[in-house]
């Protein structure tokens, strides 16, 4: 934090010392935040902490495909016009909200919840890996598959595609179709830091694994 911290008053430091704590959010952006709730009136501070504590409250992981959503099942999952044969699977919430953006994408989606982490400590056991293979064995009144093809849209990454990798070896019993995102994504890029087209061609461009 700045060297002027001695100059605010208790409530403020405190203030700032949250801001500063939030991704992306260093010592000036976070005057710049308190600041502007300073000069603001008190019910726009109220309506910010109330929508802080509402989607605290409110916000839970869809019992389906673990998204974040206020509904269980959340909109997408109970959207009977999306294709629920395709499961699209990402490692975290926001990555469903960019693929959504490219408007490429109808299916389901899958949330891991994380990636294959080693040296941090997060294994298999720590996604929800299990809820995805259940997904997938499921079978309608017929006894046929539910589930045609799973698309692979972990990160580029390293650690994403160890997670792949695994999921892919989990998923082979079931004989269902296994894809990875086209690498529209450049190796160590980031979904929630890709652009509509990439996205779209990603999409479109997938392959077999």
């Amino acid at each position: 934090m700045p060297d002027n911290r001695h100059a605010y008053s208790t409530a403020v430091k405190t203030l700032l010392d949250l801001f500063g704590q939030l991704p992306g959010i260093g010592s000036r952006s976070a005057e710049r935040i308190v600041f502007h709730i300073l000069k603001g009136n008190r019910e726009d501070a109220a309506k910010l902490a109330d929508a802080i504590l509402a989607v605290k409250d409110q916000v839970r992981h869809c019992s389906i495909c673990y998204h974040l959503t206020e509904n269980d099942p959340c909109d997408i999952c109970a959207n009977a016009r999306r294709d629920h044969g395709i499961i699209c699977v990402v490692e975290q919430p926001k990555d469903v909200y960019q693929i959504e953006t490219s408007g490429a994408y109808t299916g389901v989606y899958h949330v891991l919840l994380g990636r294959l982490a080693p040296l941090d400590g997060v294994g298999a056991e720590a996604l929800t890996i299990d809820a995805l293979e259940n997904r997938v064995n499921q079978r309608d009144a017929d006894g046929k598959p539910t589930v045609r093809e799973v698309i692979l849209a972990t990160n580029p990454t390293m650690d994403g595609d160890a997670t792949a990798l695994l999921i892919q070896e989990r998923l082979l019993p079931s004989g269902v179709t296994i894809t990875r995102l086209a690498r529209g994504l450049p190796p160590g890029a980031q979904i929630e830091h890709s652009n509509r087209a990439i996205l779209h061609d990603a999409l479109t461009g997938r392959v077999k694994m």
